[in-house]
């Protein structure tokens, strides 16, 4: 299996407090890997750091073997990597087409974008219904749909997704982690970072499991599962 990104022996501080401590992670072509945690264990810097938001203190970060570590955040999405950030940051004031729209902005291709927004309210078709509606109108989960949709406008080789789940009803992170695996399916990379371990870890094929800034297990997803550590640090007797 070919790895499309790399992460070899990143090291993120905030100043003088290392956040991420040398972390090595890979991410395998059309597959879903989780990266899970405790809140503050380092899942969200990683990703910042992956997407160029924020600058590494040391190592390296590969796109199908280019180093893209140095490189600024929006060249990093024009290469195809693109983050959903916690918290949505939908543009409220706008309507749910233009969000959708501004994700795809550094591209070009007319027809396709249109394919491709069609393809979108397919997948989330409470959109279509809002689409000329203001995205600060809808519901969390709505937002949470949007933001994804968002995403994949930009047509990315891998996606990042940091804690889609949060602050959601389970049955809307249900539907949200359905729909996730569904645009898998066509052989979109994800990378995972969620709270949320136990739904995390079932639709991923492989999952690290970080605390306190270094990665303490990696195995495949139903392995991390079934591991006593994890059962009795995340998921509860």
């Amino acid at each position: 299996m070919s790895q499309i990104l790399r992460v070899q022996d990143l090291h993120v501080s905030y100043g003088h407090i290392a956040a991420v401590k040398g972390i090595s992670l890979a991410i395998n072509t059309g597959e879903i890997t989780a990266l899970v945690g405790a809140n503050g264990a380092g899942k969200s810097t990683t990703l910042l750091a992956i997407s160029g938001l924020l600058k590494s203190a040391s190592g390296q970060i590969f796109l199908e073997d280019e180093d893209i570590s140095q490189q600024s955040p929006h060249h990093i999405v024009q290469k195809g990597v693109v983050q959903v950030a916690e918290g949505r940051a939908i543009l409220t004031t706008l309507t749910v087409r233009e969000n959708l729209e501004l994700g795809a902005y550094t591209r070009k291709d007319k027809t396709q974008i249109g394919q491709d927004m069609e393809w979108v309210f397919t997948l989330f078709p409470v959109l279509k219904n809002r689409a000329t509606g203001l995205a600060g109108n809808l519901s969390g989960g709505e937002q949470q749909m949007l933001a994804i949709g968002r995403a994949l406008m930009a047509k990315p080789k891998v996606l990042l997704l940091d804690e889609p789940s949060m602050g959601l009803a389970p049955l809307v992170v249900q539907e949200i982690f359905r729909i996730l695996k569904e645009i898998n399916q066509t052989g979109l990379s994800i990378l995972l970072v969620e709270q949320n371990v136990r739904q995390a870890l079932k639709i991923a094929k492989h999952g690290y499991v970080l605390e306190n800034g270094s990665i303490v297990l990696s195995d495949t997803g139903a392995n991390l599962l079934s591991n006593p550590k994890v059962i009795e640090a995340y998921l509860g007797a």
